[in-house]
């Protein structure tokens, strides 16, 4: 089985992530996405995350039924923060038989470099690009395991949907419904 994995914080998860993900299910060789929720990212403050276990279920509610979508929640048990070589080698040896893509925006390209180990992503993993709004064209040459993917460019970030909320203004369309409600009823973001 190959299983492309997008991280992220998912701070909430929004349509974005959503439609990049079933794209990369659907348009491309990959037999499923997992949507790898992220506890803390080491490239980002971790004082503006809500709890992993909201992000987690937000993202579980956003996903439904898709079959081939699924989220994970295998780094909330990992040292923090999350390094996705680690947490790639532990896949690996937990699913062997499972080849795993990594998926990334293009935007992440130019601190590629400076992931831990990222030379042992690209030797033992393919690497999934997906274009992002406003990216520069980076200085990488192509490597030989990253593979770019034409896939819709939507410009939605979380930071947006987090300020909306703040302001009270609306966030339908940009967030599945069911999020949209359990941020609601919960009083997140506020």
């Amino acid at each position: 089985m190959k299983v492309g994995l997008l991280f992220g914080s998912f701070n909430p998860i929004h349509i974005g992530h959503l439609i990049v993900a079933n794209f990369m299910a659907t348009n491309t060789d990959l037999d499923a996405v997992w949507l790898v929720v992220s506890p803390q990212n080491p490239f980002k403050p971790s004082n503006t995350l809500l709890h992993e276990f909201d992000r987690l279920h937000m993202v579980s509610l956003a996903i439904g039924d898709n079959p081939r979508l699924r989220v994970s929640n295998i780094e909330f048990s990992m040292p923090r923060p999350s390094y996705t070589i680690d947490t790639l080698t532990y896949l690996q040896e937990r699913y062997p038989s499972y080849e795993f893509v990594l998926i990334m925006g293009e935007d992440n390209l130019p601190l590629f470099p400076k992931w831990k180990n990222a030379d042992r992503i690209l030797e033992y993993h393919r690497v999934y690009v997906y274009p992002r709004s406003g990216s520069i064209t980076t200085e990488l040459p192509v490597m030989p395991n990253m593979r770019f993917v034409k896939a819709p460019v939507l410009d939605i970030s979380a930071t947006f949907i987090r300020k909306c909320i703040k302001e009270e203004k609306s966030i339908q369309y940009i967030v599945p419904d069911a999020v949209a409600e359990y941020i609601k009823v919960h009083k997140l973001y506020q």
